[in-house]
């Protein structure tokens, strides 16, 4: 058996043994320990074995535990809350103010996380109530919440950025100053068509009445600012020392962690319920992380060893002609059709043995690609039929917002977001000029 139909064999196997509804890594490592022994004999062991070892020392994976139990923290003890009264009493008075507020919400929650899911609780909780009872469009909201969760997987400190980082061996720091700009971008250009949609038809995002604008005393509107620096503050507290080069990365999760720790101290909602929901659920996703990423670099090992790379970049370059840009466009299309039924970890590992050092022979930079990989994946997120973050807003959504309302919300979001994905395909820069600078410097 060729090594070319070997590759297909093992490919094929691991999405027929994923469409069975197996654990992730049990899939993806169970059909790496199967090939690395019928290939290899009992040497083969030595793969999955030293995928193990290649994880426990990487010293940048105490990032992740940090940066989850950061989020969790700040998710469990409600801090979120006073950061939407903010932006209701100071984006009130516009027509779409509090659906502009909701982004702004949605940026900072995803400055304290770095999970998607976390910003969609907080927004379908706190924020999407609050605009249905203030007359706005139930389209109009839906979308704006599904779209602004979709931003903690792309600002820093991104989990997701963090796990490719992992699995293409590329500078979690550099990653994490890649994505700022696009993200905050794709935050911008959600705030102008809102902006401008709610100007031409003011009924989908009514402005708060004069009565309600001066109900609120200036000393609370003044506090309500003040909540909205804790985020602010916690990000920089982590960003700061690490990009003057005073702390590693690892040292900076650390200091965010405690801020986020400190904080909910210091607000008086660092509950023993809130301590013990935020370490469990920090120790599980972690834990579930680094199966994942274990099961992802045996299977790449195996991959690799077999040349399938090699063989998959001459049929697509020598045998077939294309030009590279079309390959990637067929890799940013690959990952739209697999969102439809799979979560962002599940396509990074499944597709990384072979797109990762693709997109390497063909002469892209990966940090780029980083952030491309990570807004396509957003966009997949909000994708029918199967988007996963279609499913979270229909699980969260009060019952007069029905599934149609919920696809029909996105279209306009996700055609701003491929536009973001084209304009840094187009112009690199924006991603790579942050990481260039402060690395080059």
């Amino acid at each position: 058996m060729s090594y070319e139909l070997i590759a297909i064999l093992m490919f094929s196997s691991m999405m027929l043994m994923l469409m069975t509804g197996q654990r992730v890594f049990g899939a993806i490592g169970g059909i790496a320990s199967i090939a690395a022994l019928t290939l290899w004999g009992t040497g083969g062991s030595d793969i999955p074995f030293s995928a193990a070892m290649k994880v426990m020392k990487w010293y940048p994976m105490l990032t992740l535990p940090m940066f989850i139990f950061m989020g969790y923290v700040l998710s469990e003890s409600r801090l979120a809350d006073d950061l939407y009264k903010m932006f209701h009493v100071w984006m009130g008075p516009i027509n779409g103010g509090l659906a502009i507020g909701t982004i702004g919400l949605m940026v900072l929650i995803s400055a304290m996380n770095g999970l998607s899911v976390a910003g969609m609780a907080i927004g379908a909780t706190i924020a999407l109530p609050e605009l249905l009872k203030r007359g706005y469009d139930k389209r109009m909201v839906t979308g704006v919440v599904q779209a602004g969760s979709s931003l903690g997987i792309l600002v820093p400190p991104s989990v997701v950025l963090v796990l490719y980082a992992m699995i293409a061996r590329q500078p979690v720091g550099q990653l994490w100053l890649a994505g700022i700009f696009p993200g905050l971008m794709m935050a911008g250009l959600f705030i102008l068509y809102i902006y401008i949609r709610c100007r031409i038809q003011p009924e989908l995002g009514p402005a708060l009445s004069e009565e309600d604008v001066n109900s609120v005393p200036r000393a609370e509107k003044i506090r309500l600012l003040g909540a909205g620096l804790l985020p602010l503050t916690i990000f920089a507290s982590m960003m700061v020392p690490f990009l003057n080069g005073w702390t590693s990365l690892v040292e900076s999760s650390a200091i965010g962690a405690l801020a986020a720790f400190i904080a909910a101290v210091l607000k008086g909602r660092m509950t023993r319920e809130v301590f013990e929901t935020s370490t469990r659920m920090t120790l599980a996703i972690s834990c579930m992380f680094m199966w994942i990423v274990l099961a992802a670099l045996g299977f790449g090992a195996v991959f690799d060893g077999l040349g399938a790379v090699k063989a998959i970049d001459n049929l697509f370059t020598e045998q077939l002609g294309l030009d590279p840009w079309v390959i990637l466009i067929l890799m940013q299309l690959s990952f739209l059709l697999m969102g439809t039924f799979l979560d962002d970890t599940a396509m990074l590992v499944i597709v990384a043995p072979l797109y990762v050092p693709l997109v390497k022979v063909l002469g892209f930079d990966l940090i780029w690609y980083g952030v491309l990989y990570t807004i396509t994946t957003q966009i997949a997120y909000m994708t029918p039929p199967f988007g996963y973050n279609l499913f979270l807003m229909r699980a969260m959504a009060p019952p007069e917002i029905g599934i149609k309302d919920i696809y029909s919300s996105i279209i306009p979001f996700v055609l701003v977001m491929l536009g973001s994905l084209i304009l840094i395909m187009v112009f690199p820069q924006i991603a790579m000029w942050l990481p260039n600078y402060v690395y080059g410097k």
